[in-house]
């Protein structure tokens, strides 16, 4: 029986790493695909890891339609045998509704990958909708860290490199290598402490880290 996937983390947990390696999986053996994607740090049309890999893809907008696009595929005689969906955060809810009824409906498997939760700790509207009607969902193992060395939960949003809580959901922009100037707009991944306090790694860098005093004299 055909399922409905979702595989989640923060970033740099290896999710575009491990759609591309399912895909690789499927296809060597035989079964024939779609990949998906939208917002793609290279650019339209491509899935990509951070890992250098690369694979073209059909870029998702708001308005694509999973249901027509697979019908129509399957009416002209193409086979479809599986979906890998990249960035399933930024899809939309009906988007994802279209996905499970293709699973239902057409027994074709569906991989999501996805973040789970914004900038502002609040859910994707498309990973919301895919905890909610995913057959099987995955946290993935590889643990992204903190820069204190801690498992990182939490997706921070860095502009001229201060962390905000506030503006656009959707921001396109990349990781923040630590040895490089802030770009513009960034992301970096925190433990739940230091999202809380908004202590990025460069903030941690030009303030003291000294222990708090201890609430007794």
């Amino acid at each position: 029986m055909a399922e409905l996937h979702f595989f989640t983390g923060t970033m740099d947990s290896g999710k575009s790493t491990l759609a591309l390696q399912t895909n690789h999986n499927h296809a060597a053996r035989g079964r024939v695909g779609r990949l998906f994607t939208t917002l793609d740090r290279a650019g339209e049309a491509t899935l990509s890891s951070r890992l250098g890999l690369t694979h073209d893809a059909i870029e998702v907008d708001r308005d694509f339609e999973f249901w027509r696009y697979v019908v129509s595929s399957l009416t002209q005689g193409g086979r479809i045998d599986y979906l890998i969906c990249d960035e399933a955060q930024f899809y939309t809810r009906d988007q994802i509704d279209q996905l499970a009824k293709v699973v239902d409906e057409l027994q074709i498997d569906v991989f999501a990958f996805g973040i789970l939760t914004d900038f502002r700790t609040e859910l994707f509207e498309g990973s919301a909708r895919l905890v909610e009607l995913a057959d099987r969902m995955n946290v993935l193992q590889v643990e992204a860290l903190c820069w204190c060395g801690k498992r990182a939960t939490h997706n921070a949003r860095t502009e001229n490199g201060m962390m905000v809580v506030e503006g656009e959901v959707i921001v396109v922009g990349d990781v923040d290598a630590i040895d490089e100037p802030p770009a513009d707009v960034a992301y970096e991944v925190l433990c739940r402490q230091h999202h809380r306090r908004r202590l990025t790694a460069a903030r941690a860098k030009a303030v003291s880290l000294a222990p708090e005093p201890l609430p007794f004299g």
